[in-house]
């Protein structure tokens, strides 16, 4: 009885560690990306212009913190149905004109974790490209990939969409 209880929990455990494995390797990808009439410069200032989210941003409605790498900043996003979700992300890069990247994780390491970053392509006669994207991995991942798509990804888009009219009319 003994024996078959290991055996069994042996088995769960390798299971266990092989569908985290496989959540890590084969992560979820939201990305969008969108020209803007405006440098890379200008967009940077709009998107670290943190002070005036609220004003403007239809996702991350509050950011507060110094944008430093190795710095935690407090974010409050807000999802296509209404609701806002607060998460203390870490800075991974902060480039200006070039990317603002962060991680943040649910949970320790490998539960759910958020690589988010914002890159800033130089495009020609002074425009930009904006690619926002964010890496989802961690075990719980696979279950919320339908609602990530969802009520999130539109948002990168809203996101998008709003600091390109920002950068545009700030020349």
């Amino acid at each position: 009885m003994k024996r078959r209880l290991l055996i069994g929990l042996g088995a769960f455990v390798l299971l266990l560690v092989g569908y985290t494995t496989y959540t890590i390797v084969r992560p979820t990808v939201l990305r969008t990306e969108l020209e803007i009439s405006a440098s890379p410069d200008q967009v940077w200032k709009v998107l670290t212009d943190r002070a005036n989210y609220p004003a403007w941003n239809p996702f991350i409605v509050s950011s507060t913190g110094e944008l430093t790498v190795g710095a935690t900043i407090t974010n409050v996003l807000r999802d296509t149905k209404g609701a806002e979700t607060t998460f203390t992300p870490e800075l991974l890069a902060v480039e200006p004109g070039r990317e603002l990247r962060w991680i943040g994780r649910i949970g320790f390491g490998g539960i759910f974790d958020g690589e988010h970053a914002f890159r800033i392509e130089a495009l020609p006669d002074g425009r930009s490209r904006l690619v926002q994207e964010e890496i989802f991995r961690g075990a719980a991942v696979p279950f919320t990939a339908g609602m990530l798509r969802d009520t999130i990804e539109p948002q990168f888009r809203a996101m998008n969409q709003a600091i390109a009219t920002r950068a545009a009319t700030a020349r």
